[in-house]
Parts: C-alpha cells; sequence; structure tokens
C-alpha cells in the first residue's frame, strides 16, 4: 500500500509528521508531495524533507491521499490541483483529512450524508453528521480533529490500508494502549 501525504506552506507538522511515522512503522510506503515549488515550510518553521514536488508524481501509484490541517487549508482551498486530488480520492480510493483540512472536503459537498469530524469551531453545515470526537471513519474516508488526534488519526488511516490486525500489531509494537 502507498499513501501519499500533500503539503504547502503552513502545514501542521504534527499533523503530517504523526501519521507518516506511523504509517511508515506499519509497512506502508509513505511520499511527501508538495504543492509549492519549493521544500514546504510548517506553521511552526519545520520542514520535512524531502519532498516531490506535485506536478513530478504520479498520483495513480498511491492508495490513499492524507492531508493535514494546520494554516495551509486556507491555501489548498484555493488550489485547483488539491481540490482535484481531493475530489479524485474521496470518489475513487481512500482520504484522510485532519483538523482544519476536512473543512475542504465538507466546503467541497464531499461529507453529505457522511458521519465526520473537524477542528469544532471550524464545523459548518457540510450536509453531513458531525462527531466530537478525535477521528471519524465513513467508508474510505478518515476525518480527525486537531492535533492531539494525530496518533489515532495515523492509527485509523493504517487500518483502512491494511486492516485492523495488522494494525493492532503495530499498536502493541509501541505500547499504544499500554496500561502502566
Amino acid at each position: 500500500m502507498r499513501a501519499v501525504v500533500l503539503v504547502e506552506n503552513g502545514y501542521e507538522e504534527l499533523e503530517t509528521m504523526g501519521p507518516i511515522a506511523l504509517l511508515k512503522r506499519g509497512g506502508v510506503d509513505v511520499d511527501l508531495v508538495r504543492l509549492c515549488t519549493e521544500e514546504a515550510v510548517g506553521r511552526f518553521g519545520i520542514q520535512y524533507t524531502p519532498s516531490i514536488y506535485y506536478a513530478d508524481y504520479d498520483f495513480d501509484k498511491a492508495d490513499c491521499l492524507v492531508v493535514p490541517g494546520g494554516p495551509q487549508h486556507a491555501t489548498m482551498r484555493k488550489n485547483p490541483v488539491a481540490l482535484k486530488l481531493i475530489h479524485e480520492f474521496t470518489e475513487n480510493k481512500m482520504i484522510g483529512a485532519i483538523c482544519a483540512a476536512p473543512t475542504i472536503l465538507g466546503q467541497e459537498g464531499l461529507l453529505k450524508g457522511k458521519n465526520y469530524t473537524c477542528f469544532a469551531a471550524m464545523n459548518d453545515d457540510f450536509g453531513g453528521t458531525f462527531h466530537s470526537a478525535y477521528v471519524v471513519r465513513d467508508g474510505n474516508i478518515v476525518t480527525a480533529c486537531s492535533a492531539a488526534a494525530s496518533v489515532e488519526f495515523g492509527f485509523a488511516l493504517l487500518e483502512l490500508l491494511c486492516g485492523k490486525e495488522h494494525t493492532d500489531k503495530v499498536k502493541e509494537s509501541v505500547y499504544y494502549g499500554f496500561d502502566h
């Protein structure tokens, strides 16, 4: 399985690296793809490199698109390339969006009739059912509410891609849910 994490300047670092690390730990190939021509810089000035410029990437080889939140959501919301990819993966493959990023799906009408979550202060009437939860999965769509949900989000993506049994083994390997 292969996931592509789509970033632009202003991405939330924790919402980006948490899922990347957990997916890779679970054996998923992960590619970091940027929309900007130069390496993207996170909201706190951190750069994850190397990344691939979107025009040089073959999105057909990816099974899942992951969209972190952060201030980048406002730029992505206006980017026709990002919107096209979000539509394609939501309609034909798998997608994960966290914090502010699910609002892009909502504004594009992709959450109509769906269960979802997002950063609560940004929730609007997206035509679906909002849940006050860290992570919500509805079919091929995984949404998460905030940076605090990054680990749960990463595991939900891994389960979507590789199944529950495999994900449970990865959880065990990192002592997730370990009772002290």
